[in-house]
């Protein structure tokens, strides 16, 4: 469930509580008791994953690829280019 942050436009009373996502807003301020509760729109918070079932491999690079497909036996290894041999300019000198 989320966190969603109160502020009371006639105290000041702030504070934050957890709300399913459908939930309605809340209207009274709990230190007054007045209907004047408004939502403070936050930013959110990044996503943190916890536990054992999460890998880096998981995840894909820049370049499209994840971790072990670039080492991955079943495909190609990339062709590399070799140094080109001396021209026969340089060996004249």
């Amino acid at each position: 469930m989320p966190t969603y942050d109160y502020v009371c436009s006639s105290c000041g009373h702030e504070f934050e509580t957890f709300q399913s996502i459908k939930a309605a807003s809340l209207e009274d301020c709990p230190a007054c008791t007045k209907p004047k509760l408004k939502r403070k729109i936050g930013l959110g918070a990044g996503i943190i994953f916890k536990g054992g079932g999460f890998y880096e491999t998981d995840y894909k690079r820049a370049n499209g690829q994840n971790k072990n497909a670039a080492s991955s036996p079943d495909k190609p290894a990339a062709k590399t280019s070799e140094p080109a041999a001396k021209s026969s300019l340089a060996s004249a000198s």
